[in-house]
């Protein structure tokens, strides 16, 4: 797995540190598993069935991805965001104990939070969901977990789906972002990934920058634009 590689660890430097005190509240919600998820909102300025999963990177859900959260919220008033917690409360600050909270997430109990984040939601509800590595993957399992809802995905440098037939259940278009000098989800890894979606119903732009994490807005010099809000199906 990546989170014990220790080239991979070694590669993220700690988020310094950051306080937001803007807009949202936490909520909680049931859980297929007789739990609770927990998840960061922030309600459209208009009711609204229109939904944006935010899911975290390795780190848990921080501040900085509630700051993101709000980001989103302001560009697409319309939508109700939604940053998941898959860690049950759990946020690291160091590269080593983000490695063991994302070793440690069980699929079963993810798949259970974003499943319980989309029931919360409401079975008229649309979502779109976006992620980035460790939440790049969980955006693209989200986007299969909401079947006929799903209207969008973006996953920044996650691991892709390698299972063909269940790609082909796949109800919306994926964006999908990597970097040409990533060791782990590498150009091979993308190539491979394109040719699978080759057999979905729907369509994989994918785009590749030089190195990981250059598009998050949380870096303190992003080197390339994000997803601009005018390309969401949401909005």
């Amino acid at each position: 797995m990546l989170a014990t590689e220790k080239d991979f660890s070694g590669g993220h430097d700690a988020p310094l540190p950051y306080s937001y005190t803007g807009d949202g509240q936490m909520i909680e919600f049931k859980t297929s598993d007789g739990q609770a998820g927990h998840a960061f909102e922030i309600k459209s300025a208009k009711p609204s069935n229109k939904y944006l999963f935010v899911i975290h990177e390795w780190w848990g859900l921080n501040d900085y991805i509630k700051k993101e959260a709000a980001m989103y919220a302001q560009e697409m008033p319309g939508v109700n965001i939604l940053a998941l917690d898959l860690y049950d409360g759990q946020v690291a600050t160091t590269p080593e104990e983000a490695g063991k909270l994302m070793q440690g997430v069980k699929t079963e109990r993810a798949t259970a939070i974003i499943k319980g984040a989309q029931q919360y939601a409401g079975a008229k509800a649309q979502f779109a969901s976006v992620g980035w590595c460790f939440g790049g993957g969980w955006s693209l399992q989200s986007a299969l977990l909401g079947g006929k809802q799903t209207v969008g995905c973006v996953m920044y440098y996650g691991m892709p789906e390698k299972d063909v037939a269940k790609l082909k259940s796949l109800n919306s278009d994926v964006l999908g972002l990597f970097a040409e000098q990533d060791k782990w989800i590498n150009p091979t890894v993308v190539k491979q990934f394109e040719k699978d979606m080759a057999a979905a119903p729907t369509c994989l732009p994918t785009f590749l920058a030089g190195w990981r994490c250059c598009w998050s807005r949380a870096m303190p010099k992003p080197c390339k634009p994000w997803v601009a809000p005018g390309r969401w199906p949401l909005r």
